[in-house]
This record gives C-alpha cells, sequence and structure tokens, in this order.
C-alpha cells in the first residue's frame, strides 16, 4: 500500500469557510479555540483538567462501564477505561450516526483520525493521558439516514417501521438483510470474520446501540477506542442545570443569533450558518418518539399533544427524569463537553462549520470550547486504477478536477490540434484596445457600440472553441470513455468516494489490515487529502 497527500484546500471539495479554517484566516480566530496543533492541544488540556468536576468523571467511567458490561472487553479497552479514572486522562472525541455497516467510508476515517491523534499526544506530552472517544448518535431519530449502506455498488436497505431515538430501535427485523448481505458476502477469510462479527452485533437482538457498540468495538477494541451512549440518566443529571437554563432563558438561541451576526460582520457578509437556532433546542423522549419542544407564552407542547405543559411541571418532569430530555443539534455539543474531559472534536466540514456558531455560547455557560479538528480524508485507488492514472499521464491534483472540467483538460493534452483559442483572443484583445483608442479620438459617441461588438466577438470565440473541443471529444471517443468510467469509480456520481462506498468491499479484501494501514497513514493535524493506493 502507497500513500500520497495533496492539502485540504487544493481539492476543491472543502468549503471557503473550512479552507479559511485549516488556514487560520483572522477574521476567524474570534470563533475557535485556536487551530489544531500540539501546542495548542496541550494548553487545551491543561484548561480543561482544571475545569473539569471530579463527580463527573466518576459518573461517566461508572456509566460506560456500565454500557460495556454486557460485552467482552480486549485489554486495550480495559486500560483505557483505568485511565479515565485518572485526573490526568482527557478524552479525543469523534462522533457520528449508528449507521449500519458503519456506513459511508468517512465514517470509519473519524475514528482513524481519533485513535490516531490519541497516539500522537501521548507520544509528545507523557505526562498525560489520552483516551479516544466515539459518542454514538442513539437520541437521533433520523432513520431514514442511517438504513442503508453500500456494497459493490448495491444498496442494502433496511425497511421497518421505527420512530424515536435510533439508538432503541430492535435489530430482529435486520434478520433478512443481513443474510442477503452475507450471501453477497461470499466465503473468503475476511467475509467470514466479517460474518462473524455481524452475527454478534446486529444479529445479537438486541437494540441498534447495543449492536454498533459491539460492531464498532470489534473493529476497534486493539486501539482502546472507548465508545459512549449518552442517552444515560446518570450523565444527563449533571446536564440538568443547562437543560433547565435553555428551557427557562433559551440562551442558546441568542448567543448562536449573536455569533452568527458577528460572523457576517467581521469574517464576511455572505456567510450563511450551517444550522440555524431554534426557540429551544430539546427534544422529548417517549416511548418509541421523539418530540420537538416548543415553548410559548402559555408553557410547552410539541406537535401532536393535546393541551399545554406548564412551567412549573416541565421543571418537575426535568428533576425526576433528565433521561426524557434529549438536546438537539446545537446543544448536544455543550453536553458532550460538560460530561467529557474533552480537549478535542474531530468532524466532517459541515460539523465544524456548526461547531463555529456556537462558541460564545460556550463562554456564557463558562465550558471550555474544544479544538476543532478537520478529520482525515481519502481517495482508495486499487493497484489497477493506479496503473490507468499513470498510463493517462495525470497528476493526483487532476483526479480532484469536476469530471467535464477533467475530460477537457485531457482533450486539450492528447489532442493533435490546438484547440486553446487563448492567443486568438489576446490578438482580438489588443486590435480592440486600438479601435477604442481610434473611437476616442473621433467621435466618443461608437463607444458603446464598439464594446458591444466586442462583448459579441468575445462570446462568438468562446462557443467555437467550445464545438472544437466538443468534435474533437467524439474523435477521441474511446480514450474519453475510458477517463469518464476511471473518474466515476473514484468519485461515483461525482462525489467524494468517502461519502458513498462502505468499509465492507475494503475490510473484505485487506482484513484488519485496512485499518491498520490507515491508522499508521493518516496525520490528523497535517491538513492533507490522503490518496492511498490498495
Amino acid at each position: 500500500m502507497k500513500a500520497h497527500h495533496i492539502p485540504f484546500v487544493d481539492t476543491g471539495y472543502f468549503s471557503d469557510l473550512m479552507c479559511d479554517y485549516l488556514t487560520d484566516k483572522k477574521e476567524l480566530q474570534s470563533f475557535h479555540s485556536g487551530i489544531p496543533s500540539f501546542e495548542n492541544l496541550y494548553q487545551q488540556a491543561l484548561i480543561k483538567k482544571k475545569a473539569y468536576p471530579p463527580e463527573i468523571r466518576k459518573t461517566l467511567c461508572k456509566s460506560i462501564r456500565q454500557q460495556y458490561s454486557e460485552m467482552e472487553i480486549g485489554t486495550a479497552v480495559v486500560k483505557n477505561l483505568q485511565l479515565l479514572e485518572n485526573e490526568n486522562t482527557l478524552t479525543v472525541t469523534t462522533g457520528h450516526q449508528l449507521c449500519l455497516m458503519t456506513g459511508p467510508l468517512y465514517f470509519i476515517y473519524k475514528i482513524v483520525s481519533t485513535l490516531k491523534l490519541c497516539r500522537q499526544l501521548k507520544e509528545k506530552y507523557p505526562d498525560l493521558n489520552f483516551v479516544p472517544m466515539y459518542w454514538m448518535a442513539t437520541e437521533d431519530h433520523d432513520f431514514e439516514e442511517i438504513s442503508a449502506f453500500i456494497f459493490r455498488g448495491k444498496k442494502f436497505q433496511w425497511n421497518t417501521e421505527a420512530g424515536g431515538a435510533v439508538g432503541k430501535i430492535n435489530t430482529d427485523s435486520l434478520k433478512p438483510l443481513l443474510d442477503l448481505f452475507k450471501q453477497e458476502l461470499g466465503s473468503h477469510f475476511n467475509a467470514k470474520i466479517l460474518k462473524s462479527i455481524i452475527e454478534k452485533s446486529y444479529g445479537s437482538g438486541k437494540n441498534l446501540s447495543m449492536a454498533t457498540r459491539t460492531f464498532v468495538n470489534a473493529l476497534f477494541e486493539t486501539y482502546g477506542l472507548l465508545i459512549i451512549d449518552a442517552d444515560d440518566a446518570a450523565l444527563k443529571s449533571h446536564f440538568t442545570p443547562y437543560l433547565r437554563e435553555e428551557l427557562k432563558e433559551q440562551s442558546c438561541e441568542q448567543n448562536v443569533l449573536s455569533q452568527i451576526a458577528s460572523l457576517k460582520k467581521e469574517y464576511t457578509p455572505h456567510y450563511k450558518p450551517q444550522v440555524n437556532p431554534r426557540n429551544l433546542h430539546l427534544f422529548f423522549l417517549e416511548e418509541s418518539k421523539r418530540h420537538r419542544l416548543v415553548k410559548d407564552e402559555n408553557g410547552f407542547s410539541w406537535e401532536g399533544k393535546d393541551g399545554i405543559i406548564s412551567y412549573e411541571e416541565i421543571m418537575k418532569c426535568l428533576e425526576k427524569s433528565p433521561e426524557k430530555f434529549s438536546p438537539n443539534v446545537l446543544l448536544r455539543p455543550l453536553y458532550q463537553e460538560v460530561i467529557l474531559p474533552n480537549i478535542a472534536y474531530i468532524g466532517g466540514g459541515g460539523e465544524l462549520a456548526y461547531w463555529l456558531e456556537l462558541k460564545s455560547f460556550f463562554d456564557s455557560q463558562k465550558i471550555p470550547f474544544p479544538i476543532l479538528i478537520l478529520r482525515n480524508a481519502a481517495l482508495l485507488i486499487s493497484e489497477k486504477n493506479a496503473r490507468k492514472v499513470i498510463k493517462l499521464q495525470l497528476k493526483l491534483k487532476d483526479l480532484f478536477l469536476k469530471r467535464n472540467a477533467l475530460i477537457n483538460k485531457k482533450v486539450r493534452q492528447i489532442s493533435n490540434i490546438d484547440l486553446d483559442l487563448s492567443s486568438f483572443k489576446k490578438i482580438l484583445e489588443t486590435q480592440f484596445d486600438e479601435l477604442e483608442t481610434l473611437i476616442r479620438q473621433t467621435d466618443a459617441s461608437f463607444e458603446g457600440a464598439v464594446k458591444a461588438q466586442k462583448t459579441k466577438q468575445f462570446k462568438g470565440v468562446d462557443h467555437l472553441e467550445e464545438r472544437l473541443l466538443k468534435a474533437q471529444k467524439v474523435k477521441l471517443k474511446d480514450q474519453v470513455e475510458r477517463l469518464a468510467l476511471l473518474h466515476e469509480q473514484l468519485f461515483p456520481g461525482g462525489k467524494l468516494q468517502e461519502r458513498i462506498e462502505g468499509f465492507g468491499d475494503f475490510y473484505q479484501e485487506h482484513g484488519n489490515s485496512f485499518i491498520d494501514f490507515l491508522v499508521e497513514t493518516f496525520e490528523p493535524l497535517s491538513g492533507q487529502f490522503s490518496i492511498l493506493e490498495t
């Protein structure tokens, strides 16, 4: 396996906001706790260590141990559970939905980035301990987003009636889908290992939260990954003061709206928030239901509910049953940072974009805002396709061009005639400059007519260039089709491979060595996109 790297900012697949964050643009500095660096992470560790209450650590360790109680866990996980009890132990966290079979590849990349960074931090700062944490989004209720995965280009869809928090969905109805998938896997050595993992997790007849924990643990337990389900009464009891304030003051909305306004003023007037705040950032959990809470002058309610819950009643419910209250996308980060001794969050560009709306809210709650780290990203290329790239004389950066732009560039490159009319345009530009000079010396009233003619001529040349390129594509049809097929294999549907394909194809071929290679290769603080020959 070989690895190559190019800067994120050179791929064209990351937003201006993320590129500006990675390059530490001055206008963004007040909206985060410092760009990712070892020094910044160490300073964050000292801040969090001082601020994190020992009573929350005690509850956290007890809750995680209880969540693992029905599983056999490896030595590395046991060690990290023990380390978590130590006041010198901090966490690095990533989070994701409970996608079937881990869903798209980037789920794996998020966790690997977290594992690798913890290893690097421990080597650099041996006086502290750093534990990797995967936060399961068990309270999410968007079943459609997690109910399918791709293997060998085929979509496997879980069809079941499901509602409420996805972590509580029973996996019994998955059996027909799992049977089909196992048939597709075949009987290769690595396929047998994967089938065994599936049986122990999704085939256990328990809920999706437990199934996901078991599956992910089987992949990463040798690296000591800890997995947390924060849909936990004991953990939420420590978040009760913040839930109470949200119900009473709606300070999340106020602070986020203020920060959005500041981003538009200080960063760019064209800034568009990733997530717009609501009046209230809480859901209410019932059996098989997750209701969005709404507040008005009369009290609290949710869609479909008869009557209104008074302020006094909702507060009594909160004190008695905090586990029934579920933070939404903008309040969840605060919950995470309250209950974990966390120094950094590793996520995708979309996730970090909404975290960048939250620093003033964290400041108002006196909770340290973590370092935000863009997860590692990768393009996996088989040896066969790697040879095709070389044969086509493509540079790695070329692969990230949009398909039509890549094809146009290659057609110009291999064509035996010059399709670039830029030299002709320069001559035309000079001629019109001379004509405009002549007009100004004679009758300036013709200036508008000359400019109109200039625009018309240049549009005509552009149109001619497009037609010549199209004609040449027809002549070079075979080369164009081969290039289009290669690009589709690497960028399915014109999107990043990691957002479409699942890890199963690669695990079946390489087994655990696939994850080992990612751990060795990824550099979480490099700001680099990896191209990996597999």
